[in-house]
């Protein structure tokens, strides 16, 4: 059972020294209690008392680490089962299906198509993370194509079942700190040798979840606590339903056997069918697939997809915001025409999109108005005449652009007035209430 702050509390120097970076022992132990912080950031609390609540506040969930480089990705982690009750911390990924048995021309075309995916959203780079290599018997084979799968600059995972074949690409690629799927209830001591000698994640598979469950209980007891566990390809019933219950008896029952992420292969339970995959891409995104594997993720697959995923893994008590400053568009110079709008993300990147899509030189003005929509900024009083003549001065905007017109958006035209009063010397112009009407504005205004 989860102990309560005065509980750790009770286990503190008291001392109130704050060394942990909190005022006193009690606002650090209420913090330990919510999750916020670990309790190895006291310096001083004594050996046994750490090790009792180390041991109460173990996350129910386990955070582990795949890859490396730009290739290093975090699993798992997670305290709620919906983003509402306090958000998402480890996003999913997404993987595609390379075999040994394919023809060459076939996956380099499909790994040229997977690499092509590769776009910015919001501040944010999407793209496939993952290559799921299924190996067949031939070592030499396996290799070859591993290594194809790592040209592209992506993260691999080696789907094995046979340990001495899994031994062979493994010693190939473990620089790269693949994930090695195919333990099972029959062969996990020896895929359990090859993954620690290596240093890298374990994929766990069982029959049904009591053999799961039995399987990762005795990788446990071995010392590797280094897993993923894979949902299932029996039907797709089935699987939804392990990640279900693998999450809940984790998160809401304690039982922090089943506590680690988990892997999906949706090219095994609908083979052959891209609109289910895609489908089945969704629920799992939603619904505790930490690493979603399918044959195929073109763009038509990817821009909902992260999308969706880009949602659901943004935390819903802080505001995406971009950095306050000048973002010159379309080659624009200290002669161009100035707009105005907010830090919200979302806002600025639609906002700039239609911007450069004009292809009218524009400097786009994003004073911090908070992280809110244009409207909710405005009733907030984080955008105002006062905070917009505060922007230009701290910003020294007049030094840096010799044009004076600034367009303001149609939907705080009610500034307008106060603004020409505040900014002497400028031409205020309202602009457009929405986005899509930025490019014919921009090329009739110029």
């Amino acid at each position: 059972m989860a102990l309560k702050g005065l509980d750790i509390f009770k286990l503190t120097p008291k001392t109130n020294c704050k060394d942990c970076g909190s005022p006193t022992c009690m606002a650090f132990a209420m913090k330990v209690a919510q999750g916020a912080i670990a309790i190895a950031k006291c310096p001083h609390m004594s050996v046994e008392a750490l090790a009792k609540l180390s041991a109460a506040t173990e996350p129910p969930m386990k955070t582990i680490e795949i890859g490396v480089g730009e290739c290093a990705y975090k699993l798992g982690g997670e305290t709620v089962m919906l983003r509402h009750e306090k958000t998402l911390i480890n996003k999913n990924l997404y993987g595609v299906l390379i075999a040994a048995e394919m023809q060459d021309a076939a996956i380099d075309a499909l790994l040229a198509e997977t690499a092509k995916v590769d776009y910015e959203r919001i501040s944010q780079r999407m793209y496939v993370e993952c290559v799921l290599v299924k190996c067949g018997a031939n070592a030499a084979r396996n290799i070859e194509v591993a290594k194809k799968a790592l040209g592209i600059g992506r993260e691999i995972i080696l789907d094995c079942a046979d340990a001495e074949t899994a031994k062979a690409v493994v010693e190939a690629t473990k620089e790269a700190k693949p994930v090695l799927c195919g333990a099972n209830a029959a062969n996990w001591e020896a895929m359990n040798a090859v993954a620690k000698t290596a240093g890298i994640v374990l994929g766990v598979s069982g029959a049904d979840l009591n053999e799961l469950h039995d399987t990762v209980e005795k990788l446990e007891a071995a010392g590797n606590k280094n897993l993923i566990l894979d949902l299932g390809s029996v039907s797709i019933k089935d699987a939804f339903a392990n990640a279900m219950e693998i999450r809940r008896a984790a998160l809401k029952n304690g039982d922090h056997t089943f506590g680690y992420p988990s892997i999906v292969n949706l090219a095994a339970l609908a083979p052959g069918d891209m609109v289910t995959q895609a489908a089945l891409a969704s629920i799992f995104t939603l619904r505790y697939g930490s690493i979603i594997v399918m044959e195929r993720f073109g763009y038509a697959e990817a821009l909902p997809l992260f999308g969706l995923r880009q949602n659901i893994y943004t935390d819903p008590q802080k505001p995406m915001k971009v950095a306050p400053g000048i973002y010159p568009m379309g080659g624009a110079n200290e002669n161009s025409v100035s707009c105005i709008t907010v830090d919200f993300a979302l806002t600025y990147f639609v906002v700039s999109g239609e911007i450069e899509r004009s292809h009218v030189p524009v400097n786009l003005l994003v004073p911090d108005a908070g992280g809110y929509s244009v409207l909710t900024a405005w009733a907030a009083g984080k955008l105002s005449a006062s905070s917009i003549a505060k922007f230009i001065q701290e910003f020294e905007i007049e030094s840096k652009i010799k044009n004076r017109t600034l367009i303001m958006p149609g939907k705080i035209a009610v500034l307008k007035g106060d603004l020409e009063s505040k900014l002497p010397g400028w031409k205020i112009v309202v602009g457009p209430s929405e986005a899509i009407q930025i490019v014919r504005f921009l090329k009739d205004f110029q």
